[in-house]
């Protein structure tokens, strides 16, 4: 299954230049998701089951996406504060259902995160793509995302 969205992510990492962490996000708090070492993870337990008792997507989603805001956070931690970046597209395929406690990966492209930084430093915004795979303790794939994230200068 792979599905599409486009919207804006109430998930900014940064409030009116106050700086706010990915991981504290009242949502992400909310659902279990712990960061340790520029990684989330998300235990199995009962509340995030869906109705066959595996991890349910709408949770993976989550902690994919947060994953992905790291990742922006560590990429550019001198833009912390005076941006406001907004989730604008994302796509994620399920792969096997999360039995176990998972865990996130994010990389991006080299060129596109060069390709980033011209635009930012000649318009003060830009685009970039960042893709997560969601992995159980196990090492099996749960699912794969691609999140877009618009960031603009405050």
């Amino acid at each position: 299954m792979t599905l599409r969205l486009k919207y804006f992510s109430t998930q900014s990492l940064s409030q009116k230049g106050t700086n706010l962490k990915a991981a504290d996000i009242p949502f992400v708090k909310h659902i279990g998701i712990e960061e340790q070492n520029n990684k989330v993870t998300l235990d199995f337990n009962e509340n995030v089951l869906n109705h066959i008792k595996t991890i349910h997507a709408s949770a993976q989603f989550t902690l994919a996406e947060t994953q992905s805001g790291l990742h922006l956070q560590k990429l550019f931690p001198e833009l912390e504060g005076k941006v406001m970046p907004v989730l604008r597209d994302a796509q994620i395929k399920y792969k096997k259902p999360a039995q176990e406690k998972i865990l996130a990966i994010a990389s991006s492209d080299e060129e596109a995160v060069e390709k980033f930084k011209a635009q930012f430093e000649r318009k003060g915004r830009g685009s970039l793509h960042i893709s997560v795979e969601v992995k159980d303790i196990n090492d099996v794939l749960t699912c794969q995302a691609t999140f877009t994230w618009f960031v603009q200068a405050l």
